[in-house]
């Protein structure tokens, strides 16, 4: 008997639209001895096969689809398929924006559940998150190492959501050598050092590339905050478009060292750029109460909410931050703010955004909607890829 999960009636509604997430309140019963992370075959409750999934028995998704295919079979030619498929997809990105950096697998949204590939250079980055993923973890280094012969694999599965699929941390070369750091990329022509080992996520926010290229064009002859700026690339951008002057505020000494770096890399007048190391809710209250303003504000938080029990929390955040925000854009000036938090709606941040200009006492208006970069694609039957949401704001 082949090893299978039998759903409940109705429940096979969700993956015959080809989502590929079943949750645990949906499976009727399992046959056979199922090891974490194996393929199995997935059943509506009529005996219909809907395809293959990896088992993932400690957490409330229980398994991930890896095929809606009858006859599929799950091994490295399936995942050398879904990578050149992913490779080939960002072809035209890559050549039009000069990308030497950019997302080769965005997970379920390239169908590959848990799986997250970012390429930098000749250093290629893997973040394995669900047990599945673990499962063919040699297999999908072995198909990287032939598409890319001359790269280092470097592994950064140091993600929480990983002990939720019984799986430990993980972070460490896979294959080659691993260069010194930073890893220099390159995009829309401009130069950025990327520390795959020390830096968040997988080094870098790739999925911020045409959002850095849009504050760009607001920027020249502007004064510019950057809050939460991490390697204050998009100061980069707007002094590479002609700033008169960047301001970075990060906790980090770490990334605003690497903030100065990229400026000097690129040959940019570092007079014109400040770091500033602290606090940003306590520097921009210092600066709103000494009537401090500037041409752009640029608000890139981290995620303020990891489940649904911080969303409200996250609410009270994202209002403090943009109330705060609102108050040093200059007149006529640019506000670009943004929430990473998948779980924050994107009409919901809208609503919390407005909220806050009408309590700062300031009239807004939205010039343009934001999203992540194109190399981080939203498949149409998994609408949960969309994450990045933000708003340019001409303040008045």
């Amino acid at each position: 008997m082949k090893k299978r999960i039998i759903l409940k009636p109705g429940r096979e509604r969700s993956v015959l639209r080809h989502h590929p997430w079943i949750f645990s309140n949906g499976i009727r019963s399992v046959k056979g001895e199922l090891t974490l992370g194996e393929t199995i075959e997935v059943r509506a409750h009529d005996g219909r096969v809907l395809g293959w999934a990896a088992w993932s028995p400690n957490s409330q998704i229980q398994a991930r689809m890896w095929s809606f295919e009858k006859e599929a079979v799950i091994d490295k030619n399936f995942f050398k398929q879904k990578l050149a498929k992913a490779q080939f997809a960002r072809e035209g990105l890559i050549a039009r924006q000069g990308l030497t950096g950019y997302r080769l697998a965005a997970s379920e949204s390239d169908g590959l559940p848990g799986i997250t590939i970012d390429k930098y250079a000749n250093v290629i980055v893997c973040q394995l998150l669900s047990a599945g993923a673990e499962y063919w973890r040699d297999t999908i280094v072995e198909v990287l190492v032939e598409m890319f012969p001359d790269c280092c694999v470097y592994e950064r599965s140091d993600v929480a959501s990983r002990e939720k699929e019984g799986l430990e941390q993980r972070i460490g070369v896979l294959h080659g050598e691993l260069p010194e750091m930073p890893v220099i990329i390159e995009e829309n022509g401009v130069k950025i050092g990327v520390d795959v080992v020390k830096g968040h996520k997988t080094g870098f926010y790739l999925d911020q590339r045409d959002n850095r290229a849009i504050a760009a064009e607001y920027a020249k002859g502007k004064d510019v905050l950057n809050c939460f700026s991490y390697s204050g690339t998009f100061g980069l951008y707007a002094l590479k478009a002609g700033a008169n002057s960047v301001e970075n505020v990060d906790v980090s000494s770490h990334a605003l060292e690497t903030a100065m770096n990229n400026v000097a890399m690129n040959l940019l007048d570092e007079s014109r750029l400040i770091n500033s190391e602290a606090d940003v809710f306590k520097l921009l209250r210092k600066y709103r109460d000494e009537g401090k303003q500037f041409d752009i504000v640029i608000m890139d938080p981290p995620k303020f909410a990891d489940n649904k029990a911080q969303l409200d929390g996250a609410c009270r955040g994202y209002k403090d931050i943009n109330l705060l925000a609102f108050a040093l854009v200059k007149p006529g000036g640019m506000l670009l703010t943004y929430s990473c938090s998948g779980l924050m709606q994107a009409e919901l941040f809208q609503k919390i955004v407005a909220d806050a200009a009408l309590d700062a006492g300031r009239d807004a208006q939205i010039v343009r909607k934001l999203t992540q970069a194109q190399d981080h694609p939203i498949a149409t039957n998994f609408p949960e890829g969309f994450y990045l949401k933000g708003l340019a704001l001409q303040v008045l």
